[in-house]
């Protein structure tokens, strides 16, 4: 292990690149393939091109968007302070027996369009991580300030200026109109931040990114994840034994990565072993609870992607969930496995429809698969997605 960090050491030095920037402090893809990326592309690798041009260009429309807040929305929440985070669940519709409509009522798989509109500070959220780390990411391979330079302004407009920042809690999140003001549930949605914590990480080397910055955002990510941990909200999360669970976890384990607290990162990857993998997964992959929505294959890739994402995070505190089996041998790949003769013959029946046709894809855990595991059938599946080459997994999956 030691050898193989000295040669990438060498490799950077090699390259012109500094030195600093290992350990690079980004937890959403495996320990040491960002540097090693950055390596190949200084060499112009052939294969790496096409993601590169890619990327150079999505961030530079990045440059066009216009720093979202919560401030932006037309009015406040039920606490009646604008900085505290807004959304309306997705899958509640005005009960049309009831002349105002309320209590809503669910119609799951329905997306209601209320829940993506100017009130609320889901899509905004989104769309702000999303391009905090393509610009923070092209900052990175490419060395372009002006990356770093808008990725730090969305930063700090959505976090920590005083005027625009929002408050670091989730108490009104996925409301239901009629019935609460907020649930556990809809943390689901802040599972972005942890594009932003990588973001953060990417941001390191920037000239445009101090160390006011950096204090700031790691108060704020300590501040939320007290919350996540303490909260109503947050607990009724923590206790969700479907894919909200999984990404509950995620948000911890990456959160305490953020803030240097390992140990609690440690804690949350080893306990999922028994509390999602051997709760969810059924030793010939199917995942039950998974399989009870009306969009099930696509719930079960979600899942997957999760648990995919929890093993990545185990990379970093020395947990090996990619490879961890249950007492009737349920694991992670037989997970993925489950679903991908669904995916290589589309016209195979997917025995869980309920009615309603799956949108059947994969998408980046057939990539992350292939990485883990060496099969050359992941490999085949990844290359049947369209412009396999120029897509961002190439620059975060060898």
């Amino acid at each position: 292990m030691r050898s193989r960090f000295l040669i990438v050491c060498l490799a950077l030095l090699c390259a012109g690149l500094c030195a600093d920037e290992i350990p690079l402090r980004v937890f959403g893809v495996a320990p040491g393939v960002l540097p090693q990326i950055k390596v190949r592309l200084s060499t112009n690798d052939p294969a790496l091109n096409a993601a590169r041009k890619k990327l150079t260009a999505d961030a530079a429309k990045a440059l066009q968007i216009t720093p979202p807040s919560v401030m932006d929305k037309p009015r406040a929440g039920a606490s009646g302070d604008k900085h505290d985070y807004l959304s309306q669940a997705p899958y509640f519709w005005p009960d049309p027996t009831k002349p105002d409509g309320l209590p809503y009522v669910r119609k799951d798989g329905e997306r209601n369009p209320e829940s993506y509109n100017e009130s609320s500070d889901a899509p905004r959220l989104n769309r702000m991580a999303d391009t905090a780390e393509t610009l923070a990411l092209a900052f990175y391979f490419v060395g372009n300030e002006t990356f770093a330079m808008h990725a730090a302004k969305l930063l700090r407009v959505w976090f920590l200026d005083p005027a625009t920042r929002m408050n670091p809690n989730f108490d009104q999140a996925q409301a239901v109109p009629g019935v609460n003001t907020g649930r556990g549930i809809g943390m689901i949605e802040s599972r972005s931040l942890t594009s932003v914590g990588d973001a953060v990480g990417l941001l390191a080397a920037s000239t445009n990114w101090t160390a006011r910055d950096q204090t700031g955002m790691e108060k704020w990510m300590g501040e939320f994840l007290v919350w996540a941990q303490t909260s109503k909200n947050g607990k009724d999360e923590a206790g969700a034994k479907n894919n909200h669970g999984s990404w509950y976890d995620v948000q911890i384990a990456h959160l305490a990565l953020f803030v240097r607290d390992t140990n609690l990162a440690h804690r949350i990857v080893t306990a999922a072993k028994e509390k999602r993998i051997a709760v969810q997964i059924k030793p010939d992959g199917s995942q039950p609870l998974e399989l009870t929505r009306a969009d099930s294959f696509g719930y079960s890739r979600f899942n997957v992607e999760a648990l995919f994402a929890l093993a990545t995070l185990g990379e970093h505190v020395g947990v090996d969930l990619w490879h961890f089996k249950t007492s009737d041998g349920a694991s992670l790949r037989q997970a993925f496995d489950y679903l991908v003769p669904y995916v290589e013959d589309l016209e195979k029946p997917w025995p869980h429809d309920k009615g309603r046709k799956a949108q059947r894809t994969l998408g980046s855990v057939t990539h992350r698969a292939y990485f883990v595991y060496q099969d050359e059938r992941y490999a085949a599946l990844w290359k049947k997605s369209p412009d396999w080459q120029r897509q961002r997994d190439m620059l975060l999956i060898p």
